[in-house]
């Protein structure tokens, strides 16, 4: 067999069969050593290795350094929860969840959810957006009010909705490039363009999430309550932030892996081509469809997040290879789906997302800040679609071992010859190292920047 492996997100190599089941393993070596082998036969390798200048030193960040807080409300707390005790860590996650009234008597705080306060008074506060709530403004004060708790050993503070779904290692990772002793304005802007003219494209969107460095919140709270009457006309609570934070002098930095999904419809098409960057948060899931076929939302969190726990900096990492015998392209996105293509493809094509999903404010088909690509109708041009099944950790936890099951309902009726092949192929198992959040620091580029092509052949 005759195959072709570009590793421009993270390589592969084939194994022996491509029978009943697809075996694929990933490998992603300290230095980025980017090779691809078969049987005894052995590749070039290329190396890379880019570092960040080291700050000052001291304790390494971990997850007890942030502390979150989190809009909420009394009335849909009941409903909203779900997501948050997703990823909320008890005894582990600091910060809490902001209401606008104590909750009825009958009800019972779980233990799962992060502690909740009740906001202050907002009565005072002007607000003259015409379409928009005073609500707003509580959201706002979050940020100040979480400040003057007072919790201790404190070096982010990060927002986010009720139904943010945050992936805190990652987050940490994230964070840990830069010095929370310096000002610093973290996050995303919406998927649609629309709602980025609408509100700023210097917006952090809250619903993504954000993280403000205890320097830049320490300035921030000093004026904050002037200047959200300042900024009376503005819609959102995020937005009055950024006018806030702006008047300082500190613009967003911005990280591909906060998402705000501002789209409807399936989120298929984004998930299966994710960003180089560690993922780090999702949004609005209510207003799209489950992530995996044949489950409920909450579940559909719940097995992307089983994959997640077995390698947080892996998870929906993509990774291409090619099979020049039968001319397959395979695109793994990983802990989530596998596309099996039935002809040769290139990266620049494939790094695009399918556009399975519509903008948020008109249902439209774009744009987007990012390009996209159309579903194929024709059958050998849509690929057949492999979704996680289960993921173990093998090898005294150095090595994952993923599974992931065809998904019947893309092998449309009007099968052809060139789907046939592929149709034997039910399951599709990969192996793959554990990924280190070293290796994000030493990266400074794109991984399709890296260019190692290695051919093997029997």
């Amino acid at each position: 067999m005759h195959f072709t492996c570009l590793p421009q997100k993270f390589p592969l190599t084939f194994p022996q069969s491509w029978s009943r089941a697809l075996h694929l393993s990933l490998l992603h070596l300290p230095l980025f050593y980017l090779s691809v082998s078969y049987r005894s036969h052995a590749c070039r390798h290329t190396q890379f290795q880019h570092s960040l200048p080291p700050f000052t030193k001291e304790e390494a960040i971990n997850i007890s350094h942030l502390v979150f807080g989190i809009g909420g409300s009394a009335n849909i707390w009941q409903k909203r929860r779900y997501y948050t005790e997703l990823w909320w860590r008890p005894n582990a996650t600091r910060g809490f969840l902001w209401l606008e009234q104590e909750i009825p008597a009958t009800e019972t705080w779980p233990q799962t959810l992060p502690p909740y306060k009740i906001s202050g008074n907002t009565t005072s506060f002007k607000y003259t957006c015409q379409y928009g709530t005073r609500s707003q403004i509580r959201l706002a004060r979050i940020l100040k009010e979480t400040f003057e708790v007072g919790l201790q050993n404190v070096r982010w503070f990060v927002m986010g909705d009720d139904d943010t779904v945050f992936f805190p290692e990652n987050l940490v990772t994230v964070l840990a490039k830069y010095d929370h002793n310096e000002m610093y304005y973290i996050g995303g802007n919406s998927e649609s363009v629309e709602q980025d003219v609408i509100h700023s494209y210097a917006m952090a969107y809250g619903g993504g999430g954000f993280a403000v460095s205890y320097a830049l919140a320490a300035e921030v709270v000093k004026n904050l309550d002037g200047c959200i009457d300042r900024y009376a006309n503005l819609y959102g609570s995020d937005q009055k932030i950024q006018g806030c934070i702006g008047e300082i002098g500190v613009p967003i930095t911005k990280e591909l892996g906060f998402h705000q999904v501002d789209v409807h419809d399936n989120l298929y098409g984004l998930l299966a081509a994710h960003p180089v960057a560690p993922l780090v948060s999702l949004h609005h899931l209510d207003y799209v469809e489950p992530m995996f076929p044949n489950t409920n939302r909450v579940d559909s969190v719940k097995k992307l997040i089983s994959g997640y726990e077995m390698d947080p900096d892996r998870i929906l990492q993509r990774s291409m290879c090619y099979d020049l015998r039968r001319n397959w392209t395979v695109s793994v996105s990983w802990g989530y789906s596998v596309e099996l293509y039935h002809f040769l493809s290139t990266e620049n094509e494939l790094e695009a997302p399918l556009r399975t999903f519509r903008t948020w404010r008109s249902w439209s088909e774009g744009p987007f800040t990012f390009n996209t690509r159309t579903e194929r109708t024709d059958p050998c041009e849509r690929p057949v679609v492999f979704f996680l099944d289960r993921v173990e950790s093998v090898g005294e936890g150095e090595r994952t071992w993923s599974t992931y099951v065809r998904y019947d309902d893309v092998l449309h009726k009007d099968i052809n010859k060139c789907v046939v092949p592929a149709v034997g192929v039910q399951y599709v198992n990969v192996s793959a190292s554990k990924f280190m959040p070293e290796l994000w620091k030493k990266v400074t580029r794109k991984f399709s920047l890296i260019l190692s092509t290695c051919v093997s052949c029997i």
